[in-house]
């Protein structure tokens, strides 16, 4: 058993991770024509093509987070810690650099050469091809701690070191001399780029200053200022327009007119956090930006003010999840609720298919007219939902509640955004002493009608979700159903009863339309939270002593009872079948527990914390959420692809460290051997290469066009049909200069044109035309290897060069008999090769039409030709035997199974 897989689960991917405050790199790749954008995620680093956006690859777990990124046009360069990793097509790792001593904090391609800095601004050149160490130069943190880099376009050898004191050092690389020191402006440099100007940079500082900088006579050409703190990127436009931008940690991205030397636009709030990334793709009105905030959007510049708009996103959870339910039957779609107040929906098939169902909102019109970062109505995160599929294209299917609040939300998933509809009851309204209850669980029938939702008032109110009418009270006499904190709401399959339960471990049955009471049970133990199986009418009650007790709502007593977690209960989850019951608590652990038996069959331990866990429709997945993490995890059930018994887990057994798949790390297997290294742009793609003939006993067609072969013998009457109905006419000759006649009206001078003339002779050749260079070739064939040569030669020939190729070899066309005979010897060695037979056999059939007569008054021809029938009919009697064998299996397997 690996570190990577328990009994039953085994990690499988994580969904939701677009971006993180790394910023993100662009490469155009020559075979795709296509922009390729890099971002990374934590541990690992995301592809994406830029034409839509599309995830390409992910690369495998790094051992540390990702501290930084470059590429080039072959390679991708990361930083995890101290030791540099090179990729080739994003998930191939090629080489490791390692020597630092200390975290890695900024990458430079050179050419062939790697430049990597790490925080004591210790600097390094590698070789990219043999990995060795070309040149170490040490910085003084104290007077020159290096924050950027950049080169200069035509500074051959020479490079741009940015440093936080604010001060600049030109570096020539291959000497390890240093040119010149520029003063700054006192402070620090935080990103530097090439301007599409030779000798000028732009250098970004702490001061929310932009200084485009002349290195050649050491002048500022140009300055600006923006008010959202540091420059956190810097990119020029390339497409014709004078346009600099620039990334601020405030989410808005400034757009400088170069030649005017103004601020011509600002993209508010492009991310909800700081701008990581900014870079204009080559040639292209397109800038591609990240942000911490976990997306990745691509804007164009095509407005009428010259303002760029929103093309494409991706994104995920800018805060960790708190929820995740499958939705529908398929398994294909993962719906979560953030702590970002956002619902959305992950889909499991395909990156693309992911959507957002929108922020939610007390008024969602006002909304429309903020940003989200300025949102003024936005609620309070969700902290539960309940979903049903059986509505999901007439109304809304989707009920949340909220923190803190005592309304509850619907929304669509058929329509992809929040309802309308806020369902609270009027009592919660008028009652001061209510105002204060919040709603703390909810359940959707599944009729996909009603929902119930339960309050910390003891109260549970029943609402039409279409109309958002309340249908329904339970209430225990006068008073509320319970008299404290409702912590679940359930309702069977057939919406006869519902099931409540609180906080002090009551347990009631009710009559779902006429709200009766129909039995209590006590469980001893404050309850936490419950979950219903509908099919199987079982009722998992997680309690506060970290205990799980399963409840059967027909029978209403307690079947089953589990110890064994040591921290809180986060979530619990019944698999399809009802036989396992999954849960995951505060204490790091997940166990699934064997119903049947009452055993626990799995116990795990996550990296974190689990929020919260659900199993697929098939049960062959289950997802997770954990405590600080932006992702969902997928793993999966080994039960369905192999033959696994599983035994009880003791109580004293430790739990088996579950983190992400195992065949994600990195490992030092893993890199390319040099004889394998082959850059992606130069060499394309090995393409398999099927050989001309598999077997000399297997027939093989030539696979030529039909148009090459099949016509052949109709050919004389394609020639009649595509015959024009007269002879071309040549045009009368004219001079270049047409004399004219002398007076008013201008008319030409014709008179001495040349008289037309009879062009329907022609001149008859009775002379005898000499061998082609196909039939003095074939004069002189001898061997096997020579016939098929010719055969091989004679099939690149049209097919008008094909029937004059055989009229020549006839008496008439001023051939010989003995070229008739070789040909019909090449004929004969190409059916016995059992290649290009379908190619040989129109070229016998056209010499037949054309020198029958002559073969049949030849008996040296009529023998070879006899020769030919008997291959014939050898290679048919052995095709045909084949044939029928497969026609009785068919015929066979087909009686068999009706």
């Amino acid at each position: 058993m690996t570190e990577n897989s328990s009994a039953i689960f085994t990690g499988h991917r994580p969904l939701g991770y677009v971006s993180n405050h790394i910023p993100l790199v662009t490469r155009y790749i020559t075979r795709r024509k296509e922009h390729l954008i890099v971002t990374v995620t934590g541990r690992t680093f995301h592809t994406y093509g830029s034409s839509k956006l599309g995830l390409l690859s992910v690369s495998k777990l790094h051992p540390q987070d990702i501290t930084a990124l470059t590429a080039d046009s072959y390679l991708v360069f990361v930083a995890a810690g101290r030791d540099i990793y090179a990729w080739r097509r994003g998930n191939e790792l090629q080489r490791v650099y390692s020597g630092h001593g200390s975290d890695v904090h900024i990458l430079f391609p050179f050419g062939p050469k790697l430049i990597s800095v790490d925080k004591e601004s210790l600097l390094k050149v590698w070789d990219i091809k043999d990995g060795s160490e070309y040149l170490e130069m040490t910085f003084n943190p104290a007077k020159t701690r290096v924050t950027a880099l950049c080169h200069p376009s035509t500074y051959m050898d020479k490079i741009l070191v940015g440093s936080k004191q604010g001060h600049m050092q030109l570096w020539n690389i291959k000497s390890t001399k240093l040119i010149y020191t520029f003063s700054g402006w006192d402070s620090g440099v935080v990103c530097m780029e090439q301007a599409p100007a030779i000798d000028v940079v732009a250098v970004g500082l702490e001061s929310g200053e932009v200084f485009v900088h002349n290195l050649k006579f050491d002048e500022t050409v140009v300055k600006f200022k923006q008010d959202w703190g540091p420059i956190t990127g810097i990119s020029f436009r390339t497409d014709g327009q004078p346009m600099m931008l620039t990334g601020s940690p405030e989410g808005h991205i400034a757009c400088w007119d170069l030649e005017g030397r103004k601020l011509i636009h600002q993209m508010r709030s492009c991310h909800t956090g700081a701008v990581s990334g900014v870079k204009c793709l080559p040639g292209e009105p397109l800038v591609v930006t990240n942000s911490g905030d976990n997306t990745l959007k691509q804007w164009i510049f095509d407005m009428s003010d010259g303002g760029g708009r929103l093309l494409r996103h991706r994104e995920g959870h800018s805060q960790p999840p708190s929820r995740v339910r499958y939705y529908g039957g398929s398994g294909h779609s993962i719906v979560s609720a953030g702590q970002d107040s956002s619902l959305r929906v992950f889909s499991t098939v395909a990156d693309l298919l992911n959507r957002s169902l929108g922020h939610a909102s007390f008024n969602r019109k006002l909304s429309k007219k903020h940003r989200v970062t300025e949102d003024p109505v936005r609620m309070p995160p969700i902290i539960d939902f309940t979903t049903d599929t059986t509505r999901d294209r007439e109304w809304d299917n989707i009920a949340c509640v909220h923190r803190q609040q005592g309304l509850a939300t619907t929304w669509s998933f058929g329509n992809g955004k929040m309802g309308e509809l806020q369902l609270l009851h009027d009592r919660f309204k008028q009652d001061m002493d209510l105002r204060s209850a919040v709603a703390t669980c909810l359940c959707l029938t599944a009729c996909g009608n009603f929902v119930l939702l339960g309050y910390s008032s003891g109260h549970v109110d029943r609402f039409n979700i279409q109309s958002g009418i309340h249908r329904g009270t339970y209430n225990h006499g006068k008073n509320p159903a319970h008299k404290n904190n409702l912590r679940g709401v359930v309702t069977d399959s057939l919406n006869q009863q519902t099931v409540t339960g609180d906080s002090k471990g009551i347990i009631k049955f009710w009559r779902f339309k006429a709200g009766d009471l129909l039995q209590k049970l006590e469980l001893g133990h404050d309850l936490s939270s419950i979950k219903l199986n509908r099919e199987s009418g079982l009722l998992a009650l997680a309690m506060e002593d970290f205990t799980i007790k399963v409840v059967d709502i027909d029978t209403r007593c307690l079947v089953r009872k589990f110890p064994g977690h040591s921290g809180v209960i986060t979530d619990i989850a019944f698999s399809s079948d009802s036989r396992w019951l999954v849960s995951v608590s505060m204490d790091r652990t997940g166990r699934v527990w064997d119903l049947p038996t009452g055993q626990c069959v799995d116990y795990v331990q996550f990296d974190s914390p689990a929020t919260s866990v659900d199993l697929s429709p098939a049960s062959d997945m289950m997802a997770t959420s954990h405590v600080g993490d932006l992702g969902i995890y997928l793993w999966i059930n080994k039960t369905l692809y192999d033959h696994i018994t599983l035994a009880p887990v003791s109580s004293k057994a430790k739990p088996v460290k579950l983190s992400l798949p195992a065949n994600l790390k990195v490992s030092p297997e893993d890199t390319i051997n040099e004889d394998d290294l082959k850059m992606e742009t130069d060499e394309p793609e090995d393409v398999f290469a099927s050989p001309e003939q598999i077997s000399a006993d297997l027939i093989t067609l030539a696979n030529l066009p039909g148009s090459r072969w099949l016509n052949l013998l109709n050919l004389d009457i394609i020639k009649a049909k595509n015959k024009p109905k007269a002879p071309p006419k040549k045009p009368k000759a004219a001079p270049f200069f047409l004399p004219t006649i002398p007076g008013l009206e201008t008319k030409f001078d014709l008179s001495n044109l040349p008289k037309d003339t009879d062009d329907g002779s022609r001149t008859l050749n009775l002379g005898f035309t000499t061998f082609t260079e196909f039939g003095s070739a074939l004069g002189q064939a001898s061997s096997e290897e020579d016939y098929l040569a010719m055969v091989s030669s004679l099939m690149e020939k049209g097919p008008s060069g094909i029937d004059l190729e055989i009229r020549s070899l006839g008496p008439d066309g001023g051939g010989t008999i003995g070229a008739l005979g070789q040909f019909l010897e090449m004929l004969k060695v190409g059916l016995e090769s059992n290649a290009s037979f379908e190619a040989v056999e129109s070229y016998l059939g056209l010499f037949l039409k054309i020198h029958g007569d002559i073969v049949a008054s030849e008996k040296e021809l009529l023998t070879i030709l006899q020769e030919i029938q008997t291959v014939q009919e050898q290679k048919w009697t052995s095709l045909q035997g084949e044939i029928d064998s497969c026609l009785c299996l068919v015929t066979f397997f087909k009686s068999s199974f009706l």
